[in-house]
């Protein structure tokens, strides 16, 4: 009987020990307190508690957290209420802070935030609001971050996910925005046709010079070649004349060779003459040395004719 009692003691010992034998996962921690007090913060590993005294007070997770806030109404400086839902992304860095420091930590952070958004939107103009997303999420980060250090808790970024303005001034931003887009049509049109008006004028430039450059050639061309042409033809008229001279050098030289008398020089003034009645002069002066060789050259002709 003795030996069952005490089996049964170290059995349920034995069990003692393995329920009270905890393994903590990583990016975890354990809050234990000791008869309500707080004990010890339990990291990564095995670790025992003792039975009966001590207890698990907190399970904490060391990861990053989001929290996605459901839209929140905020009025702006110029009296604008708008819709804005915002994001946190935090971490728990003190577990013993988070455990003790504030009652509902995730309640109490989205209070934060939305108190903290009121303040900031509250110093902005709806234009402001719209365009300083940047801003506003470095000034609600830098907030956020100072007020939840006594909480164990560091914010790493907050983002502001959605504004929505009142849909009245939805309808004149959106007409807004139409006439600006409007606006900058009308001005790159009249930019284009202002260029295209430039570039056609300044393709007719070109196209005048390059017009006037080709008419200029072709008249330089066209009077060199009538010089060439007239150098060409006095150059024939003056190898004409030259021959005509030199046929009548040699035609004297010849002459005077073969010693001719009177009559054979008077024969050849005749002929002479006879060329120049060829020509289209209306009247022909002859020389009286030569009207009696001509009488009697007519004589002579008269007197074949009768013989005949």
């Amino acid at each position: 009987m003795p030996f069952i009692i005490i089996s049964l003691i170290v059995i349920i010992l034995l069990l003692l020990v393995v329920v009270n034998i905890r393994v903590v996962q990583q990016s975890d921690a354990y809050v234990i307190e000791r008869l309500g007090a707080f004990r010890d913060v339990w990291g990564v590993g095995p670790h025992m508690k003792v039975p009966f005294f001590d207890r698990v007070a907190k399970h904490v997770t060391l990861k990053e957290q989001v929290l996605d806030y459901p839209p929140q109404p905020v009025i702006t400086k110029d009296n604008v209420t708008m819709q804005i839902d915002t994001v946190v992304y935090f971490q728990i860095t003190d577990p013993k802070l988070y455990t003790y420091g504030v009652e509902q930590p995730m309640m109490a952070m989205e209070t934060l935030t939305a108190t903290t958004l009121r303040n900031i939107i509250g110093d902005l103009e709806l234009d402001q609001t719209l365009t300083s997303r940047d801003v506003i999420n470095t000034k609600m980060r830098s907030i956020l971050d100072v007020a939840t250090d006594p909480w164990g808790i560091r914010v790493n970024r907050v983002e502001l996910k959605n504004i929505l303005p009142p849909q009245d001034i939805q309808n004149s931003m959106e007409k807004q925005m139409k006439a600006e887009r409007d606006r900058r049509q009308a001005i790159l049109q009249a930019e284009g046709q202002k260029k295209a008006a430039i570039l056609i004028a300044e393709g007719e430039r070109e196209s005048a010079i390059l017009k006037a450059d080709a008419e200029k050639q072709a008249a330089i061309l066209a009077a060199e070649a009538d010089k060439q042409a007239e150098v060409l033809r006095a150059a024939g008229e003056a190898e004409a004349i030259r021959a005509i001279q030199e046929a009548l050098a040699d035609s004297i030289a010849l002459l005077n060779e073969k010693a001719p008398n009177d009559q054979v020089l008077k024969l050849k003034a005749i002929e002479a003459m006879q060329k120049v009645a060829d020509g289209k002069a209306t009247k022909i002066i002859i020389p009286s040395e030569m009207q009696s060789l001509v009488g009697m050259a007519t004589g002579l002709v008269e007197g074949v004719k009768s013989a005949k």
